[in-house]
């Protein structure tokens, strides 16, 4: 039996695995996807011909980067705060063309891995050498908090990639509540959303006929195995994606294939495996503009614009205060 005690944990990541997998379902959190092996496959992902998120979305800012600087400008300048920045691929559109533009403004990427924010600030440094970048790594909770500290000026929240889609709704709307609550009356907040769509393509993106994204989800297995020394057998699960066209809901899982039991030394835990039991890994909701008016209703904003790809798979949105 397992004696472990909450105050032993050295680590949040522990307590999570810990807790998710002493669970009934069991579940782990998406937001361990992301060390740097995670990182590096995640960018495979991106580039993959079913995963149209990151394509529709660049297309968007690349067709309307000149209507969004008039938006986001203000006469004072302006703090671009981008939360789960990543490669900042797509963000670069719009960067160049405010720098080209000569808006003044100062970039601010947020993400939690601290590789991503190394390589994004050195790129940005080669790039556009004249952009002030002032990186900042931590959740989005803690960063969340630190929000109403840019009060100097208007700031522009960005929130790429459709990431609201990772939260369940009632997490969704409390994040939204606090991203309301930090802004100023001036300030603006700028989402992407996946929406609802044909459920093969939604599907598709989850389940690529590569299996690169079945390497992402099992790859949470070999950080398990490498941070706690866990003997997980990545190979004796299958990835199993999951899409509800009545709820909008994508869900991905990973399904013990054998009855089995993994050690995880660090935690002094044997979890046990039923035949075809499963953990559940990732959430990602795809909304419509309905769906979108009421969260942002509840939460205390208004959209004010919004922009869509040729085919209405995937919509910005710019959010002002109520």
């Amino acid at each position: 039996m397992n004696t472990i005690k909450p105050s032993e944990f050295t680590t949040q990541f522990a307590a999570d695995v810990f807790e998710g997998l002493t669970s009934h379902p069991k579940s782990l959190s998406s937001k361990y996807f992301y060390d740097k092996k995670g990182d590096e496959i995640f960018q495979e992902i991106m580039h993959l011909p079913e995963y149209y998120l990151t394509g529709k979305e660049f297309d968007i800012l690349q067709e309307n980067k000149s209507a969004l600087a008039e938006a986001f400008a203000s006469p004072s300048g302006f703090d671009l705060i981008e939360l789960g920045a990543g490669d900042g691929k797509k963000t670069k559109i719009l960067l160049k063309h405010f720098t080209e533009k000569k808006l003044d403004f100062t970039f601010v990427p947020v993400d939690i891995s601290h590789n991503v924010l190394q390589q994004l600030a050195s790129d940005l440094q080669k790039e556009i050498p004249e952009l002030k970048v002032t990186p900042r790594q931590g959740m989005y909770k803690k960063v969340l908090e630190q929000l109403a500290e840019y009060q100097t000026r208007k700031k522009v929240i960005l929130f790429l990639g459709s990431n609201i889609g990772n939260l369940p709704q009632e997490e969704a709307l409390n994040f939204l509540k606090k991203i309301s609550s930090s802004m100023a009356q001036d300030d603006l907040f700028f989402m992407g959303v996946d929406q609802k769509k044909n459920p093969e393509t939604i599907l598709a993106a989850y389940n690529d006929t590569q299996g690169v994204t079945a390497e992402f989800n099992r790859n949470l297995l070999r950080r398990i195995n490498r941070e706690l020394g866990a003997n997980f057998d990545p190979d004796a699960f299958i990835h199993w994606p999951f899409y509800d066209p009545e709820t909008g809901m994508a869900k991905s899982y990973l399904v013990s294939k054998k009855e089995q039991t993994v050690q995880i030394n660090s935690l002094n835990l044997e979890v046990h495996f039923a035949a075809w039991e499963s953990i559940h890994t990732e959430i990602s909701q795809k909304y419509d503009d309905t769906s979108i008016s009421w969260l942002a209703r509840e939460a205390g904003l208004s959209v004010s614009e919004s922009f869509s790809d040729t085919e209405n798979c995937f919509k910005n949105y710019i959010f002002k205060k109520l």
